[in-house]
């Protein structure tokens, strides 16, 4: 079976060198070509024709923003980035970007697994990420929402009670990681991540991840009846 071909586009030398060590020792997955721009990753996605393209953002020249558009119609992209403000995860996904991860907060088995489910279509996220994407969803939810940015989380906190973990691990949750993802994204054990899932439901008052997603995401509000 053909080796999954990676592209790496980072301006860091040191980061490129760490990330194609790392995929190199991965089983089924090679480094075809590394770059050090938004310029030379279109070229080299266009001359190797890579399964994936790990795309940085901030880089001088041609950033990772500006190239997205273009790369994304040759390859799956994951941005793998320092940059964790909401606005760039919500620009990179608007793009087209597969996945985001934001170094520092994934294990090298995270991101073997990210490149692999980014290349067959799986959305796949860090912590900081996926709770950008969750704000975003929150905000579009709830438009009128424009009064103190604290009001789109507050009320769960005040109706529900769950812990920060437990609200980490929902949150993850709810940007459709497997217990598997979240274990790792959390650096706990998945009979832990299980304990957390059993409290998350029973003061959600749920017994489905689709239900808690929907009760943790305002589309259902305790005391409101529904159909399940």
């Amino acid at each position: 079976m053909a080796p999954l071909r990676v592209l790496i586009a980072d301006d860091n030398p040191v980061v490129r060198a760490g990330l194609a060590a790392l995929l190199g020792t991965a089983e089924g997955i090679e480094v075809a070509a590394e770059a050090a721009d938004g310029r030379g990753a279109l070229h080299l996605t266009r001359l190797h024709a890579p399964d994936v393209v790990l795309l940085d953002v901030r880089m001088p020249g041609v950033d990772g923003i500006s190239a997205l558009p273009h790369l994304v119609q040759l390859a799956p992209i994951l941005m793998l980035t320092y940059s964790q403000e909401s606005e760039i995860v919500r620009e990179a996904l608007l793009l087209g970007a597969g996945g985001y991860l934001v170094h520092g907060e994934f294990t090298p088995d995270h991101l073997v697994e990210a490149v692999r489910d980014v290349r067959a279509g799986r959305a796949h996220f860090s912590p900081t990420a996926a709770s950008a994407v969750l704000a975003e969803l929150r905000t579009s939810s709830h438009p009128q929402r424009t009064v103190g940015q604290s009001s789109e989380r507050l009320p769960n906190h005040a109706v529900y009670g769950l812990s920060s973990r437990e609200e980490e691990v929902m949150d993850l949750i709810a940007s459709g990681m497997s217990n598997q993802q979240i274990a790792a994204s959390c650096f706990i054990s998945e009979k832990t991540v299980k304990n957390h899932i059993n409290r998350i439901f029973a003061k959600l008052q749920t017994a489905t991840r689709s239900e808690a997603i929907a009760r943790w995401l305002g589309t259902a509000r305790p005391g409101v009846a529904g159909h399940g």
